[in-house]
């Protein structure tokens, strides 16, 4: 009697819809280790800005709002990882998007530094952007491991 095969992926070797389903345990893990390690970095982006003179004043710096836009930035990419990762060439997409999302968060940092805000200065700034770096390598890295691709 022959036997069916039980894999997820047709003759053509291109994966199904099945293929890329995570159980919801690996995508909270990865969300979990992306988020404590880019709060990890952050918290040392930030100590080391304070350290070189970045002003006390710059709100950006503090942990409440560098850790609620670190959640949020690994919340959003989890968010589109997820769904990028069902399509045909996702790991092609991802090397595409991934890093024109991370300059087009930089815009934001930028503006930032051309205002009038209190505490501002460029070296402030180049903090801010170092730690949208951090998220993306935090997240890609985790997301990666933990809900690879094609």
């Amino acid at each position: 009697m022959p036997t069916t095969p039980t894999t997820d992926t047709p003759t053509t070797g291109t994966p199904t819809a099945a293929a890329h389903r995570t159980k919801p345990g690996k995508i909270l893990l990865a969300g979990v280790v992306a988020a404590v390690v880019a709060l990890v970095g952050n918290t040392i982006v930030a100590q080391v800005a304070l350290a070189a003179g970045a002003s006390d004043d710059f709100t950006p710096l503090t942990p409440g709002a560098y850790a609620f836009f670190t959640v949020i930035g690994i919340i959003a990419g989890l968010v589109g990882w997820l769904l990028i990762r069902r399509r045909p060439n996702a790991t092609a997409t991802l090397r595409r998007l991934v890093p024109t999302v991370l300059v087009v968060s930089l815009i934001p940092d930028v503006l930032v530094g051309f205002s009038n805000r209190e505490g501002v200065s460029w070296g402030a700034v180049a903090a801010l952007m170092v730690m949208h770096v951090v998220v993306t390598v935090a997240a890609v890295a985790s997301f990666s491991r933990w809900m690879p691709t094609d």
